[in-house]
């Protein structure tokens, strides 16, 4: 395989897979993919988590609350991805503490990595706010009474009958913004997160004939990744289908 490869960039030049015959320029690619996978997993399931804890707090008696939570809201969804990743990383980037593993160099607390799985999620997150704020609102308020009549607080109420009932209505939506996520993820090579644009491009800056392949590789690599995303939001959706219950 790796000599049909290399005899494939001696004959078509501008279709170097290079990745498939060189050790260093695979392990590239590989890591890539790994570090894509680990960021886009972990932004998708703390962007959940902040929707689910951002409608809740919307509820909130306490009007600081219910104003802090619609300032979040207003903040991420009125200013681009890109620009809050800038602002994360270099502006709020300097204000992190630092420590020193060998005595001498000094690293910041929070890597490139993390700013970038705290923007996106955040990013994400208040979406997420929204869209588990509509499904709340689908929940009928005798339900939540009938909750509250047995003896329920609003925590319980809210973890124990309104979220279970929610999650089936916003499911549709969630799943289009988790997919919108998991491909933004790709503005990390902003800050050199080594997630697979980064790689890619390092790769191709290094042998220009390695462009087309490499860029053909990351289409794949995402429509895989986002139909794995898709396949399993949808079979989700069918496990908590109630019948009846939304339509």
């Amino acid at each position: 395989m790796e000599d049909f490869f290399r005899q494939l960039a001696e004959d078509a030049p501008r279709w170097n897979f290079i990745w498939m015959y060189d050790e260093r320029q695979q392990g590239k690619i590989l890591s890539g993919i790994w570090m894509t996978i680990k960021l886009a997993v972990a932004c998708v399931a703390l962007s959940v988590v902040i929707g689910i804890v951002g409608a809740w707090l919307q509820g909130a008696r306490a009007a600081p609350v219910r104003l802090l939570v619609a300032g979040y809201i207003q903040f991420f969804r009125n200013t681009p991805p890109f620009v809050q990743l800038l602002f994360f990383y270099f502006a709020l980037g300097q204000f992190t503490p630092t420590y020193s593993p060998d005595g001498w160099l000094q690293q910041p607390i929070i890597s490139n990595v993390g700013w970038a799985i705290i923007s996106l999620s955040f990013f994400a997150g208040a979406f997420n706010v929204e869209i588990f704020r509509a499904g709340i609102e689908a929940v009928p308020q005798s339900t939540q009474e009938a909750s509250e009549s047995l003896g329920f607080s609003r925590l319980q109420s809210y973890r124990y009958v309104v979220l279970p009932l929610a999650f089936r209505v916003c499911l549709p939506a969630l799943n289009n913004n988790l997919v919108n996520l998991v491909k933004t993820t790709t503005q990390a090579f902003a800050i050199a997160v080594p997630e697979l644009l980064y790689q890619s491009v390092s790769i191709w800056n290094d042998y220009p004939s390695a462009q087309n392949p490499t860029m053909v590789l990351l289409f794949v690599v995402y429509i895989l990744l986002v139909a794995v995303l898709v396949f399993g939001m949808h079979r989700w959706e069918r496990a908590m289908r109630i019948p009846g219950y939304g339509t």
